[in-house]
């Protein structure tokens, strides 16, 4: 079951709605988007465990975990009940246009026993700008399914990426697992599905930059 439920997703999300769904904003770029990671660290994302792929209509990019599991009780060491990945994005855009995130996707697969709860938490920013607040999603049990949350951006609120100007974009995400009343067996959370489906998704807006 576990290797089911941490196998590397492979379909792209396409019943999840698009990011010109979330704001009306400038249509993307027609040119080839393409996304190097620059640097992978947490206990969520070992080296050569997070992908990330870009949609074909250039509307958002995927990231996919293969080890992102957090899980407690039932014998398991402390130290499994809380895990996170920390992404560093060098994120290629046609000259001309800039972008921002107006929706988060995030999705996975929980077993929570009678008593345990779960919560996922991220945020993202670019290098060298505030960082957005973390947007937490709590989980009861018990809970055995597939699980799934958005984070959504007002379109006055978006925060573009400044024309012109190199800088990295970071996501920040965690999971943790807290066993409870039921300690005795364990329960976990993994951002992944049983069916393997992408886990995470984040939709563009794009802008045009002044000439």
């Amino acid at each position: 079951m576990l290797n089911q439920i941490l196998a590397v997703g492979l379909p792209l999300l396409a019943a999840l709605p698009l990011a010109s769904d979330v704001a009306n904003t400038t249509p993307p770029p027609p040119d080839r988007i393409t996304i190097d990671v620059v640097t992978v660290n947490g206990s969520g994302c070992p080296q050569g465990t997070a992908a990330v792929a870009v949609s074909p209509d250039n509307t958002a990019f995927t990231v996919t975990y293969s080890q992102f599991l957090a899980q407690a009780g039932g014998g398991v060491p402390p130290t499994d009940m809380r895990k996170n990945c920390q992404l560093n994005l060098d994120v290629h855009v046609p000259q001309g246009f800039t972008y921002a995130i107006a929706q988060a996707d995030y999705r996975g697969y929980a077993h929570l026993e009678a008593g345990a709860s779960a919560v996922q938490r991220a945020n993202y920013y670019f290098q060298g700008m505030s960082q957005t607040a973390y947007r937490n999603h709590n989980f009861n049990g018990r809970l055995d399914d597939n699980w799934q949350t958005t984070d959504t951006t007002e379109v006055s609120a978006l925060v573009y990426k400044p024309c012109g100007e190199q800088r990295n974009f970071n996501i920040n995400a965690e999971l943790r697992v807290n066993a409870g009343t039921g300690a005795t067996a364990t329960s976990f959370m993994a951002m992944d599905s049983t069916d393997g489906a992408i886990s995470t998704k984040y939709h563009f807006a794009w802008k045009v930059c002044p000439p």
